[in-house]
């Protein structure tokens, strides 16, 4: 991963500033990073930006004094330790225009017909920019197959611990930046305050993806504009989790699946770093999409 390229995948490093707020939402704090990722072309000039994820280990789900905050209810728990291997991760959500680059491919398919145009939003200004919205559990894992046959790579959906790990970036407070939110670092319901910020601006739609400071890894969009789909069936909490942070299966035959992340229409305290939920795979709603991960060779 330390190489300049991967593959035949060249890695390009890139700076980025990261922010810190305290509970008033105020910055305290600004840092600069280097990340490195590598360009997928999808055609039709369209591209792909997948950032490099470091491995490491780090604490999965939300501290007693989190949950404690969320009235009982956070089923991000028990907390335990989890080691992942490095991986890459799509810089932002997958945006409308990737998502018809791939899905007007029908020689690309895999299982099952891709609608080209599921575009909520799609009327706004720069709305290939936007990310993708209602798309189901299904069409999401078809569009991994399909971007995996056009690459020859492995792009799967992202399992729940390589979402959070990757999000964290290094953090263990409920949102990267720090312990609240802001509507000037991510878009979500701010009409409604989590710690003491004042209230925000509540957009009610989609913004264009990379709008908002980026976590230390050099991702953006994870706290917000969408939810995203990973590969994991749900469970209704941490026990039995792996320590390895793979796709966790489940022994039943029909299950809803796993979305992490706020969106545009959540409050704050659904959009933390912790926060987790279930849907059945066939629902379909406008502010839900996907974010991809690549599965470096084992002898990269």
């Amino acid at each position: 991963m330390s190489q300049l390229s991967l593959s035949g995948k060249k890695l390009i490093a890139f700076d980025l500033e990261t922010v810190r707020v305290n509970r008033r939402g105020e910055i305290i704090k600004r840092e600069n990073h280097t990340a490195q990722y590598f360009i997928e072309d999808l055609g039709n000039e369209t591209t792909l930006d997948m950032v490099a994820i470091p491995g490491g280990t780090f604490l999965m789900g939300a501290s007693e004094a989190e949950s404690r905050g969320t009235g009982g209810l956070d089923i991000a728990k028990p907390q335990h330790q989890v080691t992942l291997q490095p991986f890459f991760m799509g810089k932002y959500p997958i945006t409308q225009r990737q998502w018809r680059a791939i899905a007007d491919r029908p020689d690309l398919k895999v299982e099952r017909d891709l609608n080209p145009n599921p575009l909520y939003f799609a009327d706004k200004e720069n709305s290939d920019c936007h990310p993708i919205a209602e798309v189901d559990w299904y069409s999401a894992m078809e569009f991994c197959g399909r971007l995996s046959k056009l690459t020859g790579g492995e792009y799967r959906l992202p399992s729940e611990a390589e979402w959070e790990y990757a999000c964290r970036a290094g953090t263990s407070t409920a949102f990267y930046f720090g312990d609240t939110l802001t509507s000037e670092l991510a878009n979500y319901r701010a009409s409604y305050t989590y710690a003491d910020e004042p209230q925000g601006e509540y957009r009610k739609e989609t913004t264009p993806v990379g709008q908002f400071p980026p976590n230390a890894f050099g991702l953006y969009d994870l706290l917000g504009n969408v939810s995203e789909w990973c590969e994991d069936d749900w469970h209704k909490d941490y026990e039995g989790a792996s320590e390895d942070g793979g796709v966790w299966r489940s022994d039943r035959e029909y299950v809803m699946k796993v979305i992490r992340s706020g969106s545009w229409s959540t409050t704050a305290g659904h959009s933390r770093s912790a926060y987790r939920f279930g849907i059945i795979p066939v629902r379909e709603f406008d502010d839900q999409g996907l974010r991809v991960v690549y599965v470096p060779p084992q002898n990269s």
